[in-house]
């Protein structure tokens, strides 16, 4: 559910929601693949630059629990 949330927040380009439910999937038990592959599929529905703008929030996220 966390993985949707995420999606929709890219979606509405909310690095605050994306930031947040980043940690709350990595909480659920999702890998950093599983995270990274949530914000490649939606390249083609938001386009190249939200989504590189998403990876960098993300990154934020993941990055530290490296």
């Amino acid at each position: 559910a966390h993985l949707i949330q995420l999606a929709a927040c890219v979606a509405l380009r909310s690095e605050g929601g994306a930031h947040s439910h980043a940690r709350r999937a990595l909480g659920a038990g999702a890998s950093n693949d599983e995270i990274y592959q949530t914000i490649a599929l939606l390249i083609n529905t938001v386009g190249f630059p939200a989504a590189a703008a998403a990876f960098s929030w993300v990154n934020d996220i993941v990055g530290k629990k490296k």
